[in-house]
């Protein structure tokens, strides 16, 4: 990011790693490859997406040790939050939007590191997505293996909730004066809130559709590209001279999203893996929609913090 040009994007919507057990530890392409093998003819739900391989916070003893070694690692998430944080808000326009999808356990520390950067909370919005089973402790059910007299009546005790929202922190770089002002110089700062129906556009997106798998595409936490749709749409007014910056682009979801949309958009991805599937999803767009790339468009990748 820090070859763009500052005061030159419209808007930031970006997924970036959750989980603040990553920082410091192995959880790249190679290491889901790995988990994915391990776990072929199994279910897939068996693949542990938030922990890295060696970080030691998956499991194990709660003492004091590794109490404090997950605080040491939240500041850690939250000052690498920070960093890249800094950077989006340079390259921002005075009013615009960075949207961040982030955990319920962990979106408190983006939210507060964005802050730190310069940025200005606007609001939470709630993603309600399709959920599973909880995966933490069923008391009843293992006190039952245990061969507790009184198992029976721990029954419905688990040691978390079923996880059904993700939470998108919506925060926005300072105004210059007011919204009027702003608007007249970025054209941006503002809500789109007028829906299909009629209705007003609340802080709670649900009912997104899944969509088929891509075999190509091997990114283990892909959005549905509806709500990324969605997004964008919310954030950006309809206009090729508006740029979206992913600056962790995964497999482009976002920047796909932006190009059926007709925003310019730049992406940004670590893993060379993903380029390739980024490319492809692009390549796609263009042949659905039977038109070149606008010569407005800014479709390139750069590495971030090798």
């Amino acid at each position: 990011m820090g070859s763009l040009e500052a005061e030159s994007i419209s808007a930031c919507i970006t997924d970036p790693p959750y989980n603040y057990e990553f920082v410091g530890h192995k959880w790249d392409a190679e290491e889901i490859k790995r988990r994915t093998e391990r776990v072929k003819g199994a279910s897939s739900r068996t693949l542990v997406k938030n922990n890295p391989y060696g970080s030691g916070l998956a499991g194990g003893v709660r003492n004091k040790r590794w109490y404090q070694r997950v605080q040491e690692n939240i500041l850690d998430y939250s000052e690498w939050c920070f960093e890249w944080g800094q950077q989006v808000f340079r390259v921002l326009k005075p009013g615009g939007m960075i949207a961040v999808f982030n955990s319920t356990r962990t979106m408190a520390h983006v939210q507060v590191a964005l802050e730190r950067a310069g940025f200005y909370t606007r609001d939470c919005i709630v993603y309600r997505r399709h959920s599973g089973i909880p995966k933490g402790l069923n008391l009843g059910a293992k006190l039952k293996q245990l061969n507790h007299p009184d198992h029976a009546q721990w029954e419905g005790w688990h040691s978390c909730l079923r996880n059904e929202w993700e939470a998108i922190v919506i925060l926005q770089k300072p105004l210059d004066q007011n919204y009027i002002t702003t608007f007249l110089k970025n054209e941006i700062g503002l809500f789109y809130t007028l829906n299909a129906d009629h209705s007003f556009q609340s802080n709670i997106i649900e009912n997104i559709p899944r969509e088929p798998e891509e075999a190509f595409n091997v990114h283990c936490t892909v959005k549905p590209l509806p709500l990324m749709e969605k997004l964008i749409t919310l954030m950006v007014p309809p206009s090729e001279k508006h740029i979206v910056l992913d600056p962790f682009a995964g497999s482009g979801t976002t920047l796909v999203a932006a190009k059926k949309l007709h925003r310019s958009y730049i992406g940004i991805e670590i893993v060379p893996e993903y380029i390739g599937i980024i490319q492809q999803r692009l390549a796609q767009v263009d042949s659905v929609q039977h038109q070149k790339p606008s010569s407005n468009t800014h479709p390139y990748t750069l590495p971030l913090f090798e």
